[in-house]
């Protein structure tokens, strides 16, 4: 079954504390020596997509996702995107809709399972550079993304895609919320709701004939998903939007190899979203389980400024 090269993630003793392998690296780290050119490009819609590009001529290509209310900026997109920059590869990043650092044209703005535009952006990076090689890199919300691509892609997907990895994904998207609701994350929740909650409103100022808030200050993903996630991309309910958008079932239709890194440890992810029966009845689909690691995190010290995440990344597109 899987890809078990290196599984052996052994942080040091204060990082395997799932919060601060989580915290610190989200807070902390600088990857100063990959710089961006950034692209704009309009979508069929009427919207705009900001791309994040480091080239440097190759023809092959690493595509990365970011998670929830973030952005790639942050520093473990630029670290993944510099891994594989160190070996000849041409990175970018896709900022979702909102997520560049200014607000998106329409109403609509991303979620767990929009594909489209991820669909797009490949269409247009191998129209202007005509890639012979892609490999698509998920983490979190952005993992389940390209999960769910694959897969429903699965029989026409392009052929210059060659591997998918996906990394703390919480898969299984209603267990997951569930989950996440616990006091355990109740300083994440309160995160991405402080980040989550102005923008609700200020698409309610904005498109005032189009929508209207139900929940002023919703407290948790639920509330917000169905306040806002679910109405405005033609869900009914935040549970018909989250079990229409989870990979999980998805992943057998996969037809490239892909690996699914989860931690053990990562409070965001329920039982379910560790589906080590898909991985063993698998040839393609891989999945590395590490004790530690946090959600994102996986901090390794040293001078090389790479994660042991970006190692297994890259150690499973070059076997």
């Amino acid at each position: 079954m899987p890809f078990i090269r290196k599984d052996d993630y052994r942080p040091p003793l204060l990082f395997r504390n799932t919060y601060v392998n989580t915290i610190y690296p989200s807070l902390a780290r600088q990857v100063p020596d990959l710089h961006y050119e950034r692209e704009r490009i309009d979508t069929p819609d009427g919207d705009f997509l900001d791309l994040d590009w480091a080239t440097q001529g190759s023809d092959k290509l690493v595509l990365v996702l970011h998670g929830l209310e973030s952005s790639a900026d942050r520093g473990y997109i630029k670290g993944m995107i510099r891994r594989f920059y160190l070996e000849g590869w041409d990175g970018l990043g896709l900022n979702f809709r909102g997520c560049s650092g200014e607000p998106n044209r329409l109403l609509r703005t991303y979620h767990i399972g929009e594909t489209g535009d991820l669909d797009f952006v490949l269409r247009h990076a191998l129209a202007r550079n005509q890639y012979r090689e892609i490999v698509l890199i998920g983490f979190s919300l952005g993992g389940n993304v390209v999960l769910k691509y694959l897969g429903e892609n699965a029989t026409h997907l392009f052929p210059e895609i060659t591997k998918g990895i996906a990394i703390s994904v919480p898969c299984d998207v209603m267990s997951a919320n569930e989950e996440f609701t616990k006091l355990k994350n109740w300083v994440y929740m309160k995160r991405f709701m402080l980040s989550l909650n102005p923008k609700m409103h200020i698409k309610a100022q904005r498109f005032p004939d189009q929508y209207k808030i139900s929940i002023p200050n919703p407290r948790n993903f639920g509330e917000f998903d169905g306040a806002f996630t679910a109405p405005v991309h033609g869900f009914s309910s935040a549970e018909e939007y989250w079990t229409r958008n989870s990979s999980l079932p998805l992943i057998p239709e996969i037809r490239i190899p892909t690996l699914l890194i989860n931690a053990v440890d990562d409070t965001f992810l329920s039982p379910s979203c560790f589906p080590f029966a898909l991985a063993e009845e698998s040839s393609l689909f891989h999945l590395l389980t590490p004790k530690y690691g946090g959600h994102c995190g996986f901090y390794t010290p040293g001078k090389r400024n790479v994660y042991w995440s970006e190692e297994m990344a890259w150690a499973f597109v070059a076997e």
